[in-house]
C-alpha cells in the first residue's frame, strides 16, 4: 500500500471494513466516527509557529476526549507519555513544516492562517491504535453494503446524474456503475463522509503518534489545497485520518486524481458532482482499469478440485480455468477467454468462488483489501441490474476472534509450518497457504479457510509438516 491509498478506507466503509478484518486476508483496521469537542483549551499564538516567543507549555487534556492511555501497538510514539510530549510540542512542530510548505507555494498567510489556532486531536490516537475484537463475516458485511436500499439509491444517483455519468464514461473508459459502487460504499452516496476537521486531523497525526511521516505528507498536500482554493475550508470535513467527499480522497491521492471536469477552476471533489465522479474515474483510470472489461466473474468449481490453486499469485486464462472444470455461475460463457484471472475463495470450498480479473486488482489498489474490492464489483453489478450471488455463504460458521486467529498462527509454526513472520492475528496470504498445507497433509480440503473446527483440531494435537 503507498501513499493516501492505505487511509482512505477510514470512510464509513472502514468501520464495516474493520469489523471482517481478521475473517479475511489483506484487511486492515481504520474507523470513522462523529466528530469529538475539542480536547484542549486555550488558543496557541501565531508567533510560536514561526519561532518566536518561548516553547508551548503542556496542554491540558480533556479526560472525556483522549483516553490518557498508551496504544495497543506498542510503538514507542505510541506511548501515553511520548504523546503527551507531542502533544505539548504541537505549535513548534508545525511552524518546523512552514520551509517545506514555502516550498510547495503555499502562501504564509495561507499557512498562518490555517494553523494559527490549531490544537491536536488526540481522541485520534486511540482511534488509530485501537485493537478491537473483530466478529463481523464477509457474508454479514456484503448483506449490509450490497442492500436493497443502496442498490435503490445507487440507480437513483445514476438515473439523476446520466448526463455526467455519460461523459465519464466516455472521458475515461471507466464503467458507471462501479464508480458509484465506490461512491455508495465509502459514504453511502454523500451522507457518511465523516465530520473531523481534515487539517486539524492531519496536522495532528503528522506531529503526534508512530506515522508522522507519512501523516506530513498528507498536512502538506491539504495546505496545498485550502491555498489553491479548491475545496472551502468549511467543507474540508472527513475520516480521523483524513479521507474526505463523497468517494474519500486522502489529500496526496487528491493531488494525483483530482480533476475539475466542471470546469469552474477548481476540482472540488466534495460538492461538484462532475468533479467527483470523474476524478474517482480518473483514479481508477490512472491505476490500470481497463475499459469494457469487468471486475471478475463468480464461478462453479467442480468436485475434486485442487484449491491449492486458489491464490492470487497463480492466475491463469480463463480458458485454462474451463479447462479444469471451473464454470460461470449463471452458466454464460466468459466473453475473453484469453483475460488472465486468479481464484478467490474467501470462504473456502463451501462458499462461492470467484475468478479475478485485472479490474479488480485496480479496485484494490483504491482500497487493498478483497473484501472491500468484492463488495465493490457485486454492488457495481447490481446496479446495471444482474442478480444476486448464486452461491450459498457457509452462514453457520462461527468467525474466529483475534485471540483464536493469533493461536491458530502459532499452532501452525509449531507444528513447522510458515505463515511468513510472526503471528498477529491476522489471516493473510501467508498464513492461509501454510493453512493448506496442513489441511493436505491431515487429508482435509486444502481451501486455506480458518475455521473454528481447524482449530480445534490443531489444539487436539495436528500432524507435523512433511
Amino acid at each position: 500500500m503507498t501513499g493516501g491509498k492505505r487511509y482512505r478506507r477510514v470512510a464509513a466503509v472502514g468501520l464495516v471494513v474493520g469489523l471482517v478484518l481478521a475473517a479475511l486476508p489483506s484487511l486492515s483496521a481504520s474507523a470513522q466516527d462523529r466528530d469529538e469537542r475539542g480536547l484542549f483549551t486555550g488558543s496557541i499564538g501565531s508567533f510560536r509557529l514561526f519561532g518566536g516567543g518561548p516553547p508551548a507549555p503542556p496542554v491540558p487534556v480533556s479526560k472525556d476526549d483522549w483516553s490518557g492511555e498508551s496504544g495497543g501497538s506498542g510503538h514507542p510514539l505510541m506511548q501515553a507519555d511520548a504523546i503527551r510530549a507531542a502533544a505539548a510540542n504541537f505549535a513548534n512542530c508545525l511552524a518546523g513544516y512552514w520551509p517545506d510548505a514555502a516550498r510547495r507555494g503555499v502562501a504564509r498567510a495561507t499557512f498562518e492562517t490555517a494553523t494559527r489556532d490549531l490544537t491536536p486531536d488526540l481522541k485520534i490516537m486511540d482511534l488509530m491504535d485501537a485493537q478491537p475484537e473483530f466478529t463481523k463475516a464477509l457474508w454479514d458485511y456484503l448483506d449490509m453494503l450490497v442492500s436493497d436500499a443502496r442498490i435503490k439509491r445507487g440507480r437513483e444517483i445514476l438515473a439523476a446524474n446520466k448526463p455526467t455519468f455519460d461523459a465519464v464514461e466516455k472521458a475515461y473508459g471507466v464503467d458507471r456503475h462501479v464508480v458509484a459502487a465506490i461512491w455508495g460504499i465509502e459514504s453511502n452516496y454523500s451522507t457518511a463522509i465523516g465530520e473531523r476537521a481534515v487539517l486539524r486531523s492531519v496536522a495532528t497525526l503528522a506531529c503526534v503518534g508512530r506515522r508522522q511521516g507519512y501523516f506530513k505528507e498528507e498536512f502538506l498536500a491539504t495546505l496545498e489545497i485550502l491555498n489553491r482554493g479548491d475545496v472551502a475550508p468549511d467543507r474540508l470535513k472527513g475520516s480521523w485520518a483524513g479521507a474526505f467527499g463523497p468517494t474519500q480522497f486522502m489529500p496526496t491521492a487528491f493531488k494525483r486524481y483530482a480533476v475539475d471536469f466542471d470546469g469552474d477552476g477548481r476540482r472540488d471533489v466534495v460538492d461538484s458532482v462532475p468533479d467527483l465522479v470523474a476524478s474517482t474515474a480518473n483514479n481508477l483510470k490512472v491505476d490500470g482499469w481497463k475499459a469494457g472489461e469487468t471486475w471478475g466473474y463468480e464461478v462453479v468449481v467442480p468436485q475434486g478440485f485442487d484449491y491449492l490453486l486458489a491464490d492470487s499469485a497463480r492466475p491463469m486464462t480463463l480458458r485454462e480455468w474451463e479447462h479444469r472444470g471451473l464454470r460461470r455461475a449463471n452458466g454464460k460463457a466468459f466473453p475473453r477467454p484469453a483475460d488472465k484471472a486468479y481464484l478467490f475463495v474467501p470462504a473456502g470450498a463451501r462458499g462461492p468462488a470467484f475468478l479475478m480479473l485485472n479490474n479488480f486488482r485496480v479496485i484494490m489498489k483504491y482500497n487493498p483489501a478483497e473484501a472491500y474490492a468484492l463488495a465493490i464489483g457485486h454492488l457495481a453489478d447490481r446496479l446495471r441490474g444482474d442478480p444476486s450471488l448464486v452461491g450459498a455463504w457457509p452462514r453457520d460458521e462461527r468467525v474466529l476472534t483475534s485471540a483464536e486467529r493469533y493461536e491458530l498462527q502459532q499452532l501452525l509454526i509449531g507444528l513447522g509450518f510458515d505463515i511468513g513472520g510472526e503471528p498477529n492475528g491476522r489471516i493473510n496470504a501467508r498464513t492461509r497457504n501454510a493453512l493448506k498445507r496442513y489441511q493436505l497433509a491431515a487429508g482435509l480440503v486444502p481451501d486455506g479457510f480458518a475455521t473454528a473446527g481447524l482449530l480445534e483440531r490443531l489444539r487436539a494435537g495436528g500432524i507435523a509438516r512433511r
